[in-house]
């Protein structure tokens, strides 16, 4: 795995350099500022870039904004936002499409191996993101939708899997059989009316669905993932 990393403060970003490494990941650039890392994904094509959210010169939003970028211009790369913030506005365009993307804060991750397969998870085209991200994202300008039909444990379940938990891992957090998981996956597909298709995966769109509500009205995703008008 080949990773990017922008991130401003040198000390962190030579600590992520030192860490990865000892893990066998490739890091194949550790830059600095916005610029910086859209030269080195141009010239790299890694399959996941650590990106920090408030980057120089401005120390707002370039990062994100950047990540936006690369998403149109760079797909195949995944995108890892690593900050202490949580930016609601940007950040929701990429939650727009959250196959390959991740969002982590740092004081929160305490564990480099779960930093290292949150990578791995955002690489292979799956999501990697933070509890209290999506607890600031779903509470942020809730609506009445589907999603209110969701029992308090399929809520947890489904909040697992915007994580990026397998089932494994979600019948682990809740000492359940995975069939039980399996069980209520199921029902969520079915109350947020997401039945098995050829084109859409419906794991992702349930994700997609629960963090949606943060963005207010606006465009849902037809049953195969596209745009509805």
């Amino acid at each position: 795995m080949r990773v990017v990393i922008a991130e401003d403060s040198a000390l962190l970003r030579d600590g992520l350099v030192q860490l990865l490494g000892l893990r066998q990941v490739e890091v194949a650039a550790a830059v600095g500022d916005a610029e910086a890392l859209l030269a080195a994904v141009a010239e790299h094509a890694p399959d996941v870039a650590v990106i920090d959210i408030r980057l120089p010169p401005t120390q707002s939003d370039e990062g994100v904004r950047a990540a936006l970028r690369l998403r149109a211009e760079h797909p195949g790369t995944g995108i890892l936002l690593f900050s202490q913030y949580v930016e609601t506005t940007y950040a929701a365009r990429l939650l727009g499409d959250p196959a390959g993307f991740g969002y982590l804060l740092k004081e929160r991750v305490v564990d480099i191996d779960e930093f290292v397969g949150a990578l791995e998870r955002v690489a292979g085209g799956g999501t990697a993101l933070d509890p209290e991200v999506v607890a600031q994202f779903f509470g942020a300008s809730r609506r009445t939708t589907a999603l209110d039909t969701l029992t308090r444990r399929e809520r947890e379940v489904l909040a697992l899997m915007a994580e990026g938990r397998t089932n494994q891992a979600i019948a682990a957090a809740f000492t359940v059989s995975d069939r039980a998981v399996e069980k209520h996956i199921a029902n969520i597909f079915a109350k947020l009316d997401l039945p098995p298709s050829e084109t859409g995966h419906r794991r992702v769109l349930a994700v997609l669905r629960h963090l949606e509500s943060a963005r207010g009205p606006g465009p849902r995703p037809g049953p195969d993932g596209s745009p509805r008008l």
